[in-house]
């Protein structure tokens, strides 16, 4: 049963297209109907003025188009095997649906009337139709005389009888309608009425009666419904084909309102106010050609007396379909019928200075200029506009400009735009500085309009005006205030994430870093933010019940009032199929008392402050730019937010230089940062991908050292070095770190397996052999080593191995005697302590650790001078050992040279 009601309204919606479109001739006879008897009469009357839900009037379309023609088959039985196609499943028979269609009518309260027509002549016998009993005629005279008096209250119980006794009389309906209209009840004026059209569907001005009462109501559905009913009652009236053509117009239905009013032209081929009409709405549904052979012959064949606008708009459609030459034709034939005393309108003066542009000749454009003078007014506004832009698609730069400028002479309101083009043409010729006056001009009627505001700026960039072009982009001062003032749908210019990126660009390029991230560093944090939540969106299986409400609308407004619950969509198939749906969706719902689902704003996709920030390749370095600023002015955790949002959200938009940049500030801010945790996988990160490095490395362990949590530190720390180790078997740098980690913790045995290690690789270190040696010296002073003379020897082989490689430095002779010194060779000590004193070395810079440039960018050393010399560390070791010895003088004779100030 629903598919067939579904195909039924499909095949109304063609039937009734190709009937009142097509203007094919509608049938003699209209189907009439009848109420049963007065009981049923008066039930409906008491639905119509009361809320009771009857049948729908989209039925009953569905089912007159299944029907087709019924009077074919109302005194035959069907046959249902007589075609050769078998019937689709759910497809009715041409008998089926008129029994189907009475049924829907019996419960309207009406029933087709039947009519026998063998042997008889179409149509009804004359006078039959108006006869009625005198008591009905004195009843409604009464009502229509209490009607007059405006006594609606006692008109309306008489008219009821008059129902009673005569339930298929439309007088008694229609003007219950009048009534109710009168008392502003339009619904039930509607209901009243539509009972009357449907008793006589041929009485055209009940039709005509509720089209106006569908417009006052606004309702357009049913509007259109009355007038297609009204066009088929009377085929011939041209006033309601205009009606319909207006409606379908003002539903933006182009296309149905031009073949509309094609068919009064066919029927008067002379009006000239339907065939301009046809011709417009051809030329808005983009059929250029079907309005041009409209227009063509009509105009040709006028020889003498011109309808200059008809001409005119025939022109405009030869020009946009770029039939520049046959224009022109019709301008020359409009010169020979005027003559040459008498020159042609404004308008298509305009219009042959365009076809002789186009064609190549611009004098016509200076004659224009030199001798034309137009009124102030829209019209002259609108045409100069037309020429001017029209010259600059065609590239005519310089004479658009020269049109631009004359609308300022004839403009009645000037609402900015014409300043914008006309600066726009000066941009182009390469006269930017005359371009910034009427930028500024139009800025001053077109204050939210962002892309001018941004466009001035460059303009004052260019000319080195950046103090302008940064207050043009500033907030006002009273920018909050005048926030609140704006509505919520509106975003104020200065909240605009073009303008918020031009002016953050203008701070950073003077040098203004503060105000640089007070601009740009909240919407860039809260876009990155917004995109990644935007793609952990999902699209909900379930449509929620407001969206699906939204799409039912389509099908008609409910009228909980009115018998017409529903007239055909206003809509292309595809909108109507969605709103079925829609509405099946909700009645399912609501039978089952399934929860409903609920517009979830977090389940919808939000719009940041700056959309397609990564998106577009020139943000990039503006991310750039904002980290680096950031972590200068030291507020390490604000740029720490936007490199872990950006590497991300922008792993794929992102250049692999770009992501590097990122990590290594990343890896800075750990470094330089009181608390590196945060940024310690970005230090990490360099050190895998430059495990040679040993500026790196140094970081790298300069971090660890100092982090507060040490057992999670030893724990990271440890399975890093083991990693590196075995991912780097040949990389030195873990190796001697995991051995200083093991000296730190008393280890020495580990400590100098480790360094050992490392010394295979690179024996010719001379930091490696120190490590060695001083590993070895703490060993041998365990208890548990047997052999700890050997081990001493060892050790003391790569201290002097070191002092080899060192070139008999300082450094090296110092930690010869300090080890001689631990072990309790004091006489060897004092030897190497002595060669030390004898040593003087000047201070040098200390190596800096990567990014340790930038903190000290003067160079400037905090350190007291001889911090590079160890005369004093071995000068009071010396004393110890004197001290220790009994010499107490020559101890004091060696601080007192080396150690006082």
């Amino acid at each position: 049963m629903q598919a067939s009601e579904e195909e039924g309204h499909a095949r109304a919606e063609e039937a009734y297209e190709q009937e009142d479109v097509d203007g094919e001739e509608y049938e003699e006879d209209e189907e009439e109907y009848e109420f049963g008897d007065a009981a049923v009469a008066t039930q409906c009357v008491e639905m119509a003025a009361g809320d009771s839900v009857i049948p729908t009037i989209r039925d009953f379309e569905a089912m007159e188009a299944l029907l087709g023609k019924r009077k074919a088959v109302t005194g035959e039985q069907p046959q249902l095997d007589a075609s050769p196609k078998r019937r689709k499943h759910g497809e009715l028979s041409e008998a089926e649906s008129a029994n189907l269609f009475d049924q829907l009518m019996e419960g309207f309260g009406l029933r087709r009337k039947r009519r026998s027509k063998n042997g008889k002549k179409r149509g009804r016998t004359k006078g039959r139709r108006n006869k009625c009993s005198p008591e009905v005629i004195k009843k409604l005279g009464d009502a229509t005389l209490l009607f007059t008096e405006n006594r609606f209250k006692e008109a309306i119980p008489i008219l009821h009888e008059i129902v009673r006794i005569a339930p298929n009389f439309p007088n008694s309906y229609n003007l219950l309608g009048s009534i109710y209209k009168e008392n502003g009840e339009i619904d039930k004026a509607i209901n009243f009425v539509m009972l009357a059209a449907y008793v006589s569907p041929k009485d055209v001005s009940l039709w005509k009666k509720l089209i106006d009462l569908a417009l006052k109501k606004e309702d357009a559905a049913l509007a259109r419904h009355c007038a297609l009913k009204a066009m088929r009652a009377d085929p011939e009236d041209v006033g309601l084909k205009f009606d319909c053509a207006n409606i379908y117009r003002a539903l933006h239905d182009y296309q149905k309102a031009a073949e509309i009013y094609e068919q009064i032209v066919r029927i008067y081929p002379s009006n000239i106010v339907a065939r301009k009409a046809a011709a417009q709405m051809y030329r808005d549904s983009s059929q250029i050609d079907k309005a041009i052979s409209l227009l063509e012959d009509f105009v040709d064949a006028r020889t003498t007396k011109i309808d200059w606008n008809l001409l005119d708009l025939l022109i405009s459609l030869y020009l946009r379909n770029n039939s520049h030459g046959e224009a022109l034709r019709q301008i020359e034939k409009a010169h020979q019928v005027l003559g040459s005393q008498h020159k042609l309108p404004v308008n298509l003066q305009a219009k042959e200075l365009i076809c002789q542009a186009y064609l190549g000749d611009m004098k016509h454009a200076e004659m224009f200029l030199q001798e034309v003078c137009l009124e102030r007014s829209k019209e002259s506004t609108d045409l100069v506009k037309e020429v001017a832009s029209t010259l600059e698609n065609m590239g005519q730069y310089e004479y658009a400009i020269k049109f631009y400028l004359m609308i300022e002479d004839v403009a009645v309101q000037n609402d900015g735009s014409p300043d914008v083009d006309l600066a726009r043409c000066y941009m182009v010729i390469g006269e930017k500085r005359k371009a910034i006056p009427y930028f500024e001009k139009a800025l001053e009627r077109m204050k939210d309009n962002v892309d001018v505001r941004i466009t001035l700026c460059s303009l004052l960039v260019d000319e080195g005006k950046s103090t302008e072009a940064i207050d043009l982009l500033k907030p006002p001062k009273n920018s909050e205030s005048l926030s609140a003032n704006i509505p919520d749908k509106q975003k104020p210019w200065w909240l605009d994430g073009k303008v918020k990126m031009k002016l953050a660009k203008l701070y950073y390029n003077n040098g203004k870093l503060e105000d640089f991230v007070e601009t740009i560093f909240l919407p860039v944090l809260e876009t990155l933010d917004i995109e990644y939540a935007n793609r952990k969106v999902k699209p909900t299986k379930k449509l929620p019940d407001d969206v699906l409400r939204e799409r039912a609308k389509v099908l008609g407004e409910e009228r909980p009032d009115s018998i017409i619950q529903g007239c055909r969509p206003i809509a292309s198939p595809a909108e109507v199929l969605k709103a079925n749906r829609a509405k099946k969706t909700l009645e399912k719902r609501a039978a089952s008392n399934e929860d409903t689902v609920k517009d979830d704003t977090r389940r919808a996709k939000q719009i940041p402050p700056l959309p397609g920030l990564l998106a577009d390749v020139e943000n990039h370095q503006l991310v750039l730019d904002l980290c680096r600023t950031l972590t200068s002015l030291q507020r390490y955790w604000d740029a720490l937010q936007i490199i872990n949002r950006t590497l991300r959200l922008g792993n794929d938009a992102l250049a692999d230089d770009n992501k590097e940049e990122l990590r290594s500030l990343g890896a800075e801010i750990a470094y330089r940062a009181p608390d590196p945790r945060p940024g310690f996988d970005y230090l990490r990160y360099v050190v895998q991908q430059h495990p040679d490095s040993l500026s790196a490395w140094n970081s790298y362990y300069k971090v660890t050292s100092r982090t507060e949590d040490k057992i999670s530190r030893i724990s990271r720390h440890l399975k890093f070095l083991l990693k590196t180790k075995k991912d780097n078997p040949k990389c030195v740098p873990p190796i001697i770190i995991h051995g200083h980690r093991f000296t730190a913790n008393s280890q020495h045995q580990s400590a100098a397996q480790e360094y050992l290690e490392a010394y295979k690789l690179d024996p010719e270190n001379p930091l490696i052999n120190l490590c060695v040696g001083s590993s070895l010296i703490s060993l041998a002073l365990g208890f548990r080593l047997q052999n700890k003379n050997q081990c001493i020897l060892q050790a003391f082989a790569f201290l002097f191995r070191c002092l080899r490689l060192g070139g008999n430095q300082q450094e090296a002779l110092y930690n010869i005697a300090r080890a001689y010194h631990h072990i309790g060779l004091n006489t060897l000590a004092v030897t190497y302590y002595e060669k030390v004193l004898a040593m003087e070395v000047k201070d040098c810079p200390i190596p800096k650790l990567p990014f340790e440039e930038d903190s000290d960018p003067c160079g400037q050393q905090d350190l007291r001078p001889g911090y590079c010399d160890l005369r004093r560390e071995a000068a009071f070791n010396l004393h110890l050992i004197y001290k220790k010895s009994g010499a107490a003088d020559l101890a004091r004779r060696i601080l007192k040279t080396y150690c006082s100030i």
